[in-house]
């Protein structure tokens, strides 16, 4: 089944603005050598997905020197392959203010491809999942719209808008619903969905009449009587990043090998990223390393616990880093230490500096910032 793949980008960028006030949601660094995007994007291409577009709409320069020509995904093709598409809403062309209006703005790509069904999702869910069953199920229904859902205790979840699905035996979704205060198992709507292409373009031709603006609020809470939506349920690792100290928890979360091994190593399906031929990570006599994730090319010749960090970082002699994230190229001087703490990238600490968060609210470090 022909199937075309569509990312945005940019749709939850406030929810962690300290992270994407110089870039895009789907270019945040994760695991020690990934992007957001890489997740997502690679779990279309396992599913066989060969012609992706990526909706950009700010900040999007880094996300662009990320996937390149889409080479490291498979995705550098003379037909389909990866295509970023240009941040415009309709009407007077200006930015997309939601998703619905986001779709509207890619209506002549959804229009020359040739693709049966269509897969979206945005950048901030954490997963390995084959696209492929959810489309079978999705045709075999007959469905207009197939939400993928995710079961979970709603109550341990950040208080946050939440969008709640239920549904019969047969998965036909009975009611779609919003809400901050969810509690007790939910399925929660993932962010992900396939829809059928024909049906997706329907939808853009009669927004105006119909007064469509929000995909979630009109199409889904409004049309589960209207249209034929049904649910999927995964089952797997999830993680969905909504908030710096949700990024956090989640991030550590990883040093749990069970969950590791979960999401980068589930039914063979490999997650991809940008590949950098960078030297491996070398440790002075005076290192201690214990329980963390250390990316190529970093130095380490002071103590690193139950931490990631990510390609090119230095740890000076006597300095101790515990429960703390620390971006690209970054450098932690002589018996500095950093607790709880996410430093972004290029960032320098002094010798002798004592920074510490808590695990509910990390303390942050702006890119470039010397301390």
């Amino acid at each position: 089944m022909k199937t075309l793949g569509v990312i945005f980008s940019n749709i939850h960028d406030k929810e962690i603005n300290e992270l994407t006030s110089l870039r895009t949601l789907a270019s945040i660094p994760f695991g020690g050598r990934y992007r957001l995007i890489d997740f997502v994007l690679s779990n279309m291409v396992n599913s066989g997905i060969g012609r992706v577009g990526v909706i950009t709409k700010t900040n999007y320069q880094s996300l662009m020197d990320h996937l390149g020509s889409g080479k490291h995904w498979d995705l550098s093709r003379k037909n389909g392959g990866l295509m970023l598409l240009p941040p415009y809403g309709v009407g007077d062309r200006s930015l997309y203010k939601s998703r619905f209006d986001a779709i509207c703005g890619i209506r002549n790509f959804l229009s020359r491809s040739d693709e049966d069904y269509v897969v979206m999702s945005d950048c901030d869910t954490v997963c390995n999942f084959n696209f492929a069953d959810a489309v079978e199920k999705h045709v075999e229904k007959n469905a207009d719209i197939t939400v993928i859902v995710h079961k979970t205790d709603a109550g341990k979840l950040c208080k946050q808008m939440r969008t709640a699905v239920e549904y019969d035996k047969d998965m036909r979704v009975t009611k779609v619903s919003n809400s901050d205060k969810l509690t007790g198992e939910k399925s929660v709507l993932t962010n992900m969905f396939v829809v059928s292409r024909r049906f997706l373009l329907r939808l853009i031709e009669n927004a105006d009449e119909l007064g469509y603006t929000s995909f979630s609020r009109d199409v889904l809470v409004r049309g589960c009587k209207d249209y034929h939506i049904y649910a999927y349920v995964y089952d797997g690792y999830f993680a969905s990043i909504d908030s710096l100290a949700n990024y956090y928890a989640r991030s550590l979360e990883l040093l749990d090998k069970n969950k590791r091994d979960e999401l980068f190593r589930k039914d063979g399906a490999d997650i991809y990223t940008k590949v950098r031929d960078s030297a491996p990570a070398s440790f002075a006599r005076t290192a201690k390393v214990r329980n963390s994730l250390i990316a190529d090319g970093c130095e380490i010749e002071g103590e690193v616990s139950g931490s990631i960090l990510f390609r090119g970082v230095k740890v000076k002699k006597g300095a101790v880093i515990t429960d703390s994230i620390v971006f690209q190229d970054s450098e932690v001087g002589e018996d500095s230490r950093l607790n709880c703490v996410i430093a972004d990238k290029q960032v320098q600490i002094l010798g002798g500096r004592l920074l510490s968060g808590h695990p509910t609210h990390p303390y942050y470090i702006a890119k470039n910032t010397v301390i």
